[in-house]
Formats: structure tokens, sequence, C-alpha cells
């Protein structure tokens, strides 16, 4: 079970780096005014985190199932190290931004040239690859001038919750299959319950903003500098909703573990 806990943990490292790393290839886009290229390379963006996710959720259900069989063995303690990975991928994907921002203006180049993927990764060599490292860049935090940017605290907030909930949908779910093993089955389908309450705040409140403040950017020099703080922001908050997941985890179980009954 260790090994699982580590691959798995793993896999969370990289899905939540991704999913951070994205402000990375918007800012891009925005940078060097090819914005509409830099969206659609965000396929690749999600086709890894994605991929990452349909291995590594039956893995974890493997911790539900040895639950049943070894009384001794703490699940809840497994899914809070899972939930730490993801705060940890988060916080890599933080760090790594203005590197990732300088490599993705150099990818949406190259793709442009190329024409299409795979002949942007075939046209890649050896030299290029050793060439990334000048792109290196380290992160500076000047917390002072976030509170000149002009977004609302209540939609940092808000990105703070959906990340929560979107973070803690499918580990909630099967803890509550843990909670009533005579319903777990249902209650490991039930991730949608929480997940779909992200999505309706995701779609209404979150992604309208941040097409509002990136399409600004577009139009405004001014504003256009200031991006990338506003991005450094909502990644921040990405990583403080990754921790509040660890205070959902047990509500939202016991929630699905409600709804099922009721079912």
């Amino acid at each position: 079970m260790v090994q699982n806990l580590i691959i798995i943990s793993v896999l969370t490292m990289i899905i939540h780096m991704v999913e951070t790393s994205s402000y990375a290839l918007r800012l891009a886009g925005v940078r060097i005014n090819k914005l509409a290229v830099a969206l659609s390379l965000l396929g690749i963006t999600v086709l890894v985190s994605r991929t990452a996710n349909l291995i590594q959720a039956p893995m974890t259900a493997k911790f539900i199932d040895y639950s049943k069989t070894a009384i001794q063995f703490d699940v809840l303690e497994y899914l809070r190290i899972i939930l730490l990975a993801a705060s940890l991928g988060t916080l890599l994907g933080i760090l790594l931004f203005p590197t990732l921002v300088n490599l993705w203006q150099r990818v949406i180049s190259r793709f442009e040239i190329a024409g299409s993927l795979p002949k942007l990764f075939l046209s890649v060599t050896i030299g290029q690859l050793k060439n990334t490292r000048h792109y290196i860049q380290r992160p500076s935090f000047r917390l002072s001038g976030l509170r000149y940017l002009g977004i609302p605290k209540r939609f940092i907030l808000l990105n703070v919750l959906v990340t929560a909930i979107y973070t803690v949908g499918v580990l909630s779910s099967l803890y509550a299959a843990h909670l009533v093993p005579e319903l777990g089955t249902a209650a490991s389908q039930s991730s949608g319950l929480i997940n779909g309450i992200a999505t309706i705040l995701l779609t209404i409140f979150i992604d309208p903003q941040i097409g509002l403040i990136t399409d600004k950017a577009c139009n405004s020099e001014l504003y256009k500098e200031k991006l990338g703080k506003i991005y450094g922001l909502l990644m921040i908050s990405r990583f403080f909703g990754t921790l509040l997941a660890q205070f959902l985890l047990i509500p939202a179980a016991y929630l699905i573990s409600i709804v099922v009954k009721l079912f």
C-alpha cells in the first residue's frame, strides 16, 4: 500500500502542478499577442491532467478495498497524504510559473512555424532541450503589490472554495464508501455530488471573470504588466484551496453518505 501511496501522490502532484501551470500558458499567449494559439494549446494541459486522473482514481479506490480486510489500516491518513500532495503540486506550479511562462512563449512561437503538434514534437532536438536551461527564472514574491490589483476579495475567496471542492471531490466519495460499506458502490460513484457544485460555481463565476481579466490585458499595456501578478494571486488562492480541502474531506464524505442513503 505504501508503494501505491507514493505513486498516487506523485500523480496528484503532477495533476495540480499542470493545472496551476495553465496560467503560465495564458500569460505567455498574452505577452506575445498569441492568446488564441495559447488557448488551443491548453488542451495539452487538460490531456495530461485527465490521463493522470484516470490512473489515480482506481489506484486510490484500492485503499478502500484493502481497508475491508485490514481493520488496522487508516484510510483517512492516506487520503490526507494525497491531499497534501495536491498542495505540494500546486506550490511547485507556483514556483515554476516564471520559467513556464518563458518556455510556453517559445513553444507557442515554434507551434506557429510547425503548424501542428506532431510536427512540433518531431522538430524538437537535443540541443533545443539543453537550451531550456536558459529559460529558467527564479520566482519573485512581492506581496505588497497584490493589494492594488483591483481583484474583488469575494472572487479570490470563491476561487479558494471551488479549488477545495474540486480537490476533495473524488477522495470524499471514496471515504464515504468506507463509511457506508453496504452502499460502497453508490458512494464511490457520487463524486459528482460534490464536483457538480464546483462546476456550477466555476462556470458561472470563475471562468468568465478570468476571461475578462485576460481580455483586458490583451487590450491594455498597463493591465498586461499586472496580469502576471493577478495570475500569481489566483495561483496562491488555489494553494489555499487545496489546504481547505483537508477540512472539507470528512464533512463532504458524510454528506455523500447521507445522500446515498436517501436514494
